[in-house]
């Protein structure tokens, strides 16, 4: 049976994977009920694990060195307690070729060189993701939801481009991006 993490992980996990993120994005990532996230974030900030700032009309989360230390020590203790270390380690493996290939058309589609080649490939590693996807929720739920985020993403770039690099919306781009980090976070990596 796959691990169901508990709220307070995934509210400090959502706000590392976000970066810097209102309330209502920190919740929405796990699909968490907002008052509770809300508490919990006023936890981890009265921790020193999450501060709160604005910049001009933005205002969220973002975690402090504490925070990310707290993080990455939480998630390899439930990577151990659900013994899926080798598991998620395997999987890492198999998105590293993936990424290289990903961050090149990404790249490509940021200099405004992309192509219809590149949506086709980008089809082709949505399906990779997806048995990736698979591999990683057999053991930790909190893994679900990658595929049908970038799937999503890409049906919508055949209308508008930016949903396939774009920081505005939920792009191909920044669901890759999370799941990078969500797999280096799992498993105490460096980039």
């Amino acid at each position: 049976m796959a691990h169901q993490s508990p709220t307070d992980l995934l509210v400090l996990h959502a706000v590392r994977l976000k970066g810097f993120a209102d309330t209502e994005a920190v919740a929405a990532r796990f699909e968490l009920d907002a008052r509770q996230t809300t508490e919990e974030l006023l936890d981890a900030q009265a921790h020193g694990w999450a501060t709160r700032s604005s910049f001009a009309d933005l205002v969220g989360w973002s975690l402090t060195d504490a925070g990310r230390r707290q993080n990455e020590s939480r998630l390899r203790a439930e990577l151990d307690e659900v013994a899926a270390r080798d598991a998620v380690a395997g999987v890492h493996e198999r998105f590293l070729p993936l990424n290289a290939e990903a961050a090149q058309i990404f790249t490509t589609w940021q200099l405004g060189a992309g192509q219809d080649p590149d949506i086709r490939r980008l089809a082709d590693i949505a399906e990779a993701l997806r048995h990736l996807e698979d591999r990683l929720t057999a053991h930790l739920i909190r893994f679900t939801g990658y595929h049908g985020r970038f799937a999503e993403a890409l049906a919508r770039a055949c209308d508008d481009p930016a949903w396939i690099t774009g920081m505005e919306v939920d792009s191909c781009h920044r669901v890759w991006f999370e799941l990078h980090e969500d797999l280096v976070a799992t498993l105490s990596l460096s980039r």
